[in-house]
């Protein structure tokens, strides 16, 4: 029987590798700290249990052991990558959007921000002085592909699902509870930043199982196919609860309440180029994306966190609906004023001339 692993596992998107895995006839073991079971992961899976940020405690978990596949999808990739150099016929590194040039700093990108939509060939960021995290994500890209030249990396997008640490529905589904009239977002909440349901994306990781030799040495971006503004989530999840939210619209300089559902609060779009996928790999959704919100809503709703707890607190939304009333007073007064400057528009006619007899020179309206 063919074997695979994978590193992580009990994350939002290893329950979907676990049963796409078992589907396609592998044995399967998961490598993880122990630190956080889930039920989802049945019994007749293996746990390996050792931390696979250090090669001092994953080498003696793996030592004499060979899989056909390794999928990394946690722990420090490149040392993960290291330690499975020649003890696995295909190694799948899961990395992240953040590796591109601006997607924290736009302004290091001109015209600033990201290209619209992202593409694989893009500009990654290339040292640690110009953003350390994203030079983290890029190296360790080549870290993977260094080591398994017939390797596979993909570029995560937002992740959203069950166990997801920082779930950006919450923010959304403890103000229905609580019956807030309305939802403070950044810039009308008309950003886009593409996101990736678990389970499309675990899908999509799989197409490298089936594909080996289209994926080898491939670099991939991932996410849905369809994707959603902040404020379309939000209308989905509150609309999944039967409840009405007014959006009110806030310069983002300001919008401090909206940082929490918006994954921080940037004008930019932050959009990946999806065709590579497609193409080479054959990929399309599942799930469709809005079906995919409705149910990571629901089960959040089910598995209700603790009210200023780990978890909100990861999110960085206060919940502090005294500012939000003053803010939504402030733009509301402000709004007030605006409207009061209003001149009328110059008509425009259409522009292209209609005339109503043949051979004139100009219309009516003298176009």
């Amino acid at each position: 029987m063919k074997r695979a692993l994978i590193v992580g596992g009990t994350g939002p998107s290893g329950p979907f590798l676990v049963s796409g895995l078992r589907e396609r006839g592998y044995e399967i073991a998961i490598l993880h700290r122990g630190t956080h079971e889930i039920p989802e992961i049945g019994p007749d899976i293996e746990h390996i249990h050792a931390d696979p940020h250090f090669r001092e405690t994953l080498d003696p978990a793996i030592a004499g052991r060979e899989f056909d596949v390794v999928i990394a999808t946690y722990g420090r990739i490149r040392i993960v990558a290291e330690a499975f150099a020649g003890k696995t016929a295909q190694f799948i590194g899961i990395g992240g959007f953040p590796a591109y040039r601006g997607y924290f700093a736009p302004s290091a990108n001109f015209p600033t921000g990201l290209p619209i939509p992202v593409p694989e060939t893009a500009a990654t960021v290339e040292s640690e002085a110009e953003h350390r995290f994203s030079y983290l994500i890029a190296s360790t890209e080549q870290a993977v592909l260094a080591a398994h030249p017939r390797g596979t990396v993909y570029r995560y997008p937002y992740v959203y699902g069950p166990y997801q640490l920082v779930p950006r529905e919450r923010c959304v589904i403890r103000r229905v509870l609580d019956r807030r009239p309305f939802m403070i977002l950044a810039d009308g909440g008309l950003s886009l930043m593409t996101h990736g349901y678990a389970g499309n994306l675990a899908h999509g990781v799989l197409l490298a199982v089936d594909h080996p030799d289209a994926a080898a040495g491939q670099i991939y971006n991932c996410g849905d196919d369809r994707q959603f503004s902040v404020r379309q989530i939000v209308e989905i999840i509150a609309d999944e609860m039967n409840h009405k939210l007014e959006i009110i619209n806030v310069p983002g300089e300001v919008a401090y309440p909206a940082r929490g559902v918006s994954l921080g609060i940037t004008p930019h779009h932050k959009l990946l180029d999806l065709h590579k996928i497609k193409r080479q790999l054959g990929y399309s959704d599942p799930l469709s994306p809005e079906e995919a919100l409705r149910r990571t809503a629901r089960w959040y709703i089910e598995h209700q966190p603790e009210r200023g707890g780990d978890l909100e607190r990861r999110l960085q939304d206060p919940f502090d609906y005294d500012t939000e009333d003053q803010l939504a007073a402030i733009y509301r007064e402000a709004a007030k004023h605006a409207r009061a400057f209003r001149r009328e528009a110059v008509p425009t006619p259409h522009p292209y001339p209609h005339p109503k007899a043949p051979n004139l020179a100009r219309d009516h309206r003298n176009r």
